[in-house]
């Protein structure tokens, strides 16, 4: 896996008798670039082709295994940044003329929910998919994974990374993990909120004018704290508490319309659990969020979360959804095995799951 900025190698063991999976190793890296700036394609390139190698040799050691015993190889044909795809498509291309395995092509979507469906035992979830480049809610219907809601502009992910660089916030280990923090320790929340944007059109989102709409918030509060006649102390102390209520404000106002067109979502299909994936989903407040639309709503609903381990991107998910292509026939020739920028989670067929169609409520 390496679609963005983390660069990941997973092996995982499969035992069709039994239907269980076991993640034998999956360490991954990060590219970090400096506070205030972010990832760049050729920059993050260079970042997974300078780590790609270790990562295999770590992940085959950890594994306790030997190339010639793999399966398959497995790899993201997309979507993601271009120059990271490449790497990682040649990489693969490489260990699968190496060790004389088929080569799998995965779709990154199709792979995150795969990964949290086996990770939290949901059968027939909603999915809500939030991510830096991706922000999508998801059903699944007659061999297809159905897009009832997207962003009409950018991800919730590049929403918060944007914001955090304007506010000065370090991008290690994650902006959105460091406006995390910074809404939690905002004091007096139910004083604190300011009024953002709230734009939901239809099942979509909008997230661009809510981020200008911030971000000229900021300057104001920044400009206007600064005439103020106190001491650079006392001035550190204000902008860091403005900068907690708009991390507080910006995080309520996102996470509330994530909320409510996964709700729709629910009552259209019917659906009575709700799986968040993508490495958003491992948000604490997002999930607090969605577990009490859950749980007020008839039925014995359930919310499916996981952890920083399965939610940013990462190999295993990767091998998941190659082995469930593999299974039924899937994989390519070796001249085809290339990757895209843009590969949806609708276009591809899943197999591997029965033909259910959705009970209308």
């Amino acid at each position: 896996e390496g679609s963005a900025n983390k660069v990941g190698v997973g092996v995982l063991s499969y035992d069709p008798t039994t239907d269980c999976y076991q993640t034998l190793s999956n360490p991954r890296k990060t590219y970090i670039p400096p506070t205030g700036h972010g990832f760049l394609p050729k920059e993050t390139a260079w970042h997974h082709q300078n780590h790609v190698v270790q990562l295999c040799k770590a992940a085959l050691m950890e594994a306790q295994i030997e190339g010639h015993q793999l399966a398959a190889v497995c790899y993201t044909k997309g979507p993601g940044m271009g120059g990271p795809l490449k790497s990682c498509a040649v990489a693969a291309r490489t260990l699968s003329l190496l060790f004389e395995c088929p080569i799998i092509p995965v779709n990154h979507c199709v792979a995150h929910i795969e990964m949290g469906r086996v990770a939290t035992q949901a059968a027939d979830p909603v999915v809500l998919y939030v991510s830096g480049g991706n922000t999508q809610v998801i059903a699944y219907s007659d061999k297809k994974y159905r897009i009832f809601g997207e962003t009409i502009d950018i991800a919730i992910g590049n929403c918060l990374d944007r914001f955090a660089r304007v506010v000065g916030l370090s991008n290690d280990p994650s902006p959105g993990y460091n406006i995390e923090k910074e809404a939690k320790l905002c004091e007096d929340k139910e004083n604190a909120y300011i009024e953002l944007p709230y734009v939901v059109k239809g099942m979509d989102v909008s997230f661009s004018g809510i981020l200008t709409h911030v971000e000229s918030e900021w300057r104001k509060m920044k400009e206007s704290a600064q005439r103020e006649p106190i001491d650079q102390t006392d001035l550190e102390d204000k902008m860091a508490s403005l900068r907690r209520q708009l991390c507080y404000s910006l995080q309520e106002t996102l996470f509330a319309m994530l909320v409510e067109i996964t709700e729709r979502t629910m009552a259209h299909c019917g659906q009575q659990q709700v799986l968040i994936v993508g490495g958003v989903g491992c948000n604490k407040r997002l999930q607090e969020m969605m577990s009490h639309m859950v749980s007020e709503r008839r039925g014995n609903c359930t919310l499916c979360a996981m952890d920083h381990r399965y939610c940013i991107d990462n190999g295993a998910m990767i091998a998941q959804a190659g082995i469930l292509e593999l299974l039924y026939g899937g994989g390519t020739k070796f001249k085809d095995a290339t990757c895209t920028q843009r590969f949806r989670t609708d276009q591809i067929n899943a197999v591997w799951r029965p033909c259910v169609k959705w009970e209308h409520t």
